[in-house]
């Protein structure tokens, strides 16, 4: 049975470890991020971008994979079907598919008007209960087509969408989606310790996951972070391994090509790192 995030987030600020929040793209990394984390007794949450959502044909069907799926392999830790920088539109797309958490990124907008959304949507998940995560301070570099410049978000403006009753936030502390540059200054501590000085006991949540440095990662979580956004290296993880595969011609089978042979590495490859990263965030036997 899957669940929202609400709880285990809380759980994760209280116990000074962070839940990994893993995008899914098909069914071999849902597959490997639910029986990693089931394996470690581990909490995790699956985030599908809306990009994604519609490769694997609609959000519906992702809901009815995940919950076949989480089924079928008799998980027992605590699952959240999250969508990642869900717009107004998606948002609503995916809770009318089922999922039991949404991030509404109005970072975009001005503030009123991120203000006004995303307080429409905190009454609609909570009805439904479902959790919310909403966005302050576009995080940088380009993840499925969404693009933000990198900024650090002004602690004034994260209260003044915390006190709307969303469940968790995502705040830009210079923070990036992908592949990080040589030149890469860094988080920002100092706003991170300020953002969570006026919100309190919000959980808090660093997207761009990829490439932080773990010592960067461990402080974060000691400031308040408590779910931490994976997809770059597990997309890269297993394009190495798929890629690998074939260049070996091991994917020869005489008859053609077996794409669940073809796969298998590129699964137990996201199967690995997905497990580095629990080990990171501390989340393992927390479910």
């Amino acid at each position: 049975m899957l669940v929202n995030a609400a709880e285990m987030l809380k759980k994760a600020m209280e116990g000074k470890y962070a839940v990994g929040h893993f995008n899914i793209n098909n069914l071999e990394w849902t597959k490997a991020i639910l029986l990693t984390a089931q394996e470690l007794n581990s909490p995790v949450i699956l985030g599908v971008s809306e990009g994604a959502g519609k490769y694997m044909t609609g959000f519906e069907t992702v809901t009815q994979m995940v919950k076949a799926m989480d089924k079928s392999l008799g998980i027992t830790v605590p699952v959240a079907l999250h969508l990642d920088h869900g717009t107004y539109d998606g948002c609503y797309k995916c809770i009318k598919a089922g999922f039991t958490s949404i991030m509404f990124d109005g970072s975009s907008l001005p503030i009123e008007e991120n203000i006004a959304k995303t307080t429409e949507l905190v009454h609609v998940a909570h009805q439904l209960g479902m959790s919310i995560e909403a966005e302050v301070g576009a995080i940088g570099g380009e993840e499925d087509g969404v693009i933000g410049k990198g900024e650090c978000a002004d602690p004034a403006e994260c209260k003044a969408i915390a006190d709307l009753g969303i469940d968790f936030l995502a705040a830009g502390i210079g923070n990036i989606h992908g592949v990080y540059p040589d030149n890469w200054e860094g988080l920002s501590f100092e706003t991170l310790d300020a953002i969570k000085k006026t919100v309190g006991d919000m959980p808090l949540v660093l997207h761009g996951g990829t490439g932080i440095p773990d010592d960067m990662i461990s402080k974060a979580i000691s400031l308040g972070v408590a779910k931490i956004n994976v997809n770059t290296e597990c997309q890269l993880v297993f394009a190495e391994a798929t890629r690998g595969y074939i260049e070996a011609g091991k994917d020869q089978q005489g008859k053609g090509f077996d794409p669940r042979k073809l796969l298998n590495p590129g699964f137990e490859a996201i199967k690995a790192k997905v497990k580095e990263k629990m080990e990171l965030f501390g989340s393992i036997n927390k479910a």
